[in-house]
């Protein structure tokens, strides 16, 4: 089967039950940024109320996650879109095996913007967030016969639309999450995009004590703690 044969038929017949711990980082700024600009904790809840009201509409099944499950459905992506979504289509969590592959994968991306930047060569160190989840969904793993037909197609670099059309696709069916190899850690490792908040109902992600840094130069990307850190290179 190609992948111009993907039905919703065809895709959902390949889905099975799937339960692992799958690791997400995000930067950690919201309350210190906001702290900056007060003087006291009654003023940063009234300016939290604020900037909360000015922010996109929570999307319906998402209002009682936690806000770490909850967000990547709430926000608009970048131009061009993410792997598994385009502009237009529904948030999408992207989650990953490991820290290792998490902060690979996002590191990758903070390389990209200070290599397009002009006259920026450093950035960090920023604190980040690092948690885990164990949610229980209907999956499909690209990795698997007979995806692995158009494994190309998947592991692209930087072009998205066919694994954007595959996901518009899984979202017509009872199919709730794609797992993929990742394209950014140079170890094999997997990554998930959950395409359906309803799997984090009555989950609560477990946020890792470690303090985390994520820094990035031209060359490299490192994520470090006291006790772990992980290098990164991207070409």
């Amino acid at each position: 089967m190609s992948f111009n044969t993907w039905t919703p038929h065809a895709v959902s017949s390949e889905a099975f039950s799937w339960r692992e711990r799958v690791w997400r980082i995000v930067e950690a700024q919201h309350v210190a940024s906001t702290m900056k600009l007060v003087d006291g904790v009654d003023e940063q809840h009234t300016l939290e109320l604020l900037l909360e009201s000015s922010k996109p509409m929570m999307r319906p099944g998402t209002s009682s996650l936690d806000y770490l499950l909850a967000t990547p459905f709430r926000y608009h992506p970048k131009r061009g879109g993410s792997r598994f979504r385009s502009g237009i289509d529904p948030g999408v969590f992207y989650g990953a095996e490991s820290i290792r592959t998490a902060g690979a994968e996002l590191g990758y991306w903070r390389w990209r913007f200070l290599r397009d930047s002009v006259d920026l060569n450093y950035l960090g160190p920023v604190a980040h967030t690092v948690f885990d989840c164990e949610p229980s969904c209907r999956a499909v793993d690209l990795r698997r016969s007979p995806f692995t037909q158009d494994a190309a197609l998947w592991t692209t670099s930087d072009r998205y639309l066919e694994t954007q059309e595959i996901a518009r696709v899984a979202r017509k069916t009872d199919v709730q999450a794609i797992i993929y190899e990742s394209v950014r850690d140079k170890n094999p490792a997997w990554c998930v995009a959950i395409l359906n908040p309803v799997v984090f109902g009555g989950i609560k992600p477990k946020i890792d004590e470690r303090a985390w840094f994520l820094s990035v130069t031209q060359n490299s990307v490192q994520l470090r703690s006291q006790q772990e850190s992980y290098s990164y290179k991207f070409n």
